[in-house]
């Protein structure tokens, strides 16, 4: 018996494609990410010897002008209107250096350049003191100074508003787990949903009665509401846990009132969740549709879950490096389109115009997926014994 099925199992062409699938994936994956590398290696050995352009005042009179210079900046003449400058984008940066560096920040202000960018203004402040004071050493200040053993403050604005780092980046992120969540507690669901009256031969009555549209969009919505009650009753515990438990579990203690909900990040992810969740719906329930049973569409479910964890292998690039060719692929390509989009929504690198042209893409694709899961429905819910024959399905009229 257990020859028997093995033998037949691997003898069937669509195992062989499945199997071959994955590997072949992500052989593709790591090819277009070693030759992104490269590009992004010299970008960041480029990097290391760019200047910031930025002015500032110096209260501590460590600051060589000429070091400064060198770096990009400049003394401020008007350092009282210096910080409205820089939130209504007319001044790269200004830093305002204290009398003393031991007991008072740097005060660094910026525009805002992305998350990971914002750090250069902070890496310039502490280098160009540290610079001045290699040659000034001999007085506490001046030693903490030469060490880097000082702190800083910084701000930076976008849009003429202080950005909020890591508590905008947050929220939108929601999305992202929600995404996930939904996705892998149901994907079995998808399936049966549609396998299940098939393998039941109850499918003819079930169509007797009701317009096959009408069957696959309701499926569609009661998944999306068995989700919602899902990932309430999984978020539940751990709420509970770290509102009641907090000491007893040492669960790290989050200032949940410093996160900052933006609006259009918030939308767009939103979106970019609905469009994805009807998109992948849709493809498994054409999935359920042309397959006569599970075990012959498990095949076919795996390569389409891998792609939900595809653009994880490139994750660091998608945060440091969103302009990077494999990045793009991954944004606009529809099955990793949702993952990469959120990601990039969250950390501030997409553009507003890249953001319509994936919403559009999710939402286009995910109807048409949901039409084409009804056709092959309507034709495949009555092949119990095989596999329904696509160019047979598409040639017949709705």
């Amino acid at each position: 018996m257990v020859q028997f099925e093995f033998t037949r199992t691997v003898k069937k062409r669509r195992f062989w494609i499945a199997t071959l699938a994955i590997p072949l994936l992500l052989g593709l994956v790591f090819a277009l990410v070693f030759a992104s590398s490269s590009s992004t290696q010299s970008r960041t050995e480029a990097q290391k010897s760019q200047t910031v352009d930025f002015s500032y005042t110096d209260a501590s009179t460590l600051i060589d002008p000429a070091i400064a210079k060198a770096m990009g900046g400049r003394i401020e003449a008007d350092p009282d209107t210096a910080v409205e400058r820089v939130k209504a984008g007319t001044l790269n940066a200004y830093f305002s250096f204290p009398a003393s560096l031991v007991t008072d920040p740097v005060l660094v202000f910026g525009t805002d350049q992305g998350i990971f960018k914002n750090g250069t203004y902070d890496a310039v402040a502490k280098q160009l003191v540290i610079l001045s004071a290699q040659d000034k050493v001999g007085s506490p200040e001046l030693t903490g100074a030469l060490q880097g053993n000082f702190d800083t403050e910084s701000q930076t604005f976008k849009g003429g508003q202080p950005s909020g780092g890591l508590d905008t980046v947050v929220p939108p992120l929601l999305f992202l787990v929600l995404f996930y969540v939904v996705i892998i507690l149901l994907a079995n669901q998808m399936l049966a949903s549609t396998l299940e009256e098939k393998e039941n031969r109850v499918t003819e009555m079930i169509l007797t009665t009701l317009n096959p549209t009408t069957l696959v969009v309701g499926k569609v919505i009661s998944l999306f509401m068995v989700g919602a009650v899902q990932a309430l009753v999984f978020a539940s515990p751990m709420a509970v846990a770290f509102v009641f438990f907090n000491d007893q579990l040492a669960i790290p203690d989050f200032d949940l009132s410093n996160l900052q909900f933006q609006f259009l990040p918030m939308l767009v992810g939103a979106l970019l969740f609905i469009g994805g969740f009807i998109l992948f719906t849709g493809v498994l329930v054409s999935i359920g549709a042309v397959m006569p049973t599970a075990k012959d569409a498990s095949t076919v479910f795996a390569p389409v879950m891998i792609t939900l964890f595809i653009p994880f292998y490139i994750v660091t690039m998608v945060v440091s490096d969103p302009g990077s060719v494999i990045v793009q692929i991954f944004t606009f390509f529809p099955l990793t389109a949702p993952i990469t989009a959120m990601l990039r929504n969250a950390f501030g690198s997409l553009d507003g115009v890249s953001a319509t042209i994936v919403i559009a893409e999710l939402f286009i694709f995910g109807v048409v997926a949901l039409r084409v899961a009804v056709h092959l429905f309507r034709y495949g819910s009555i092949e119990y014994s095989r596999k329904l024959s696509l160019r047979t399905a598409f040639s017949k009229k709705s």
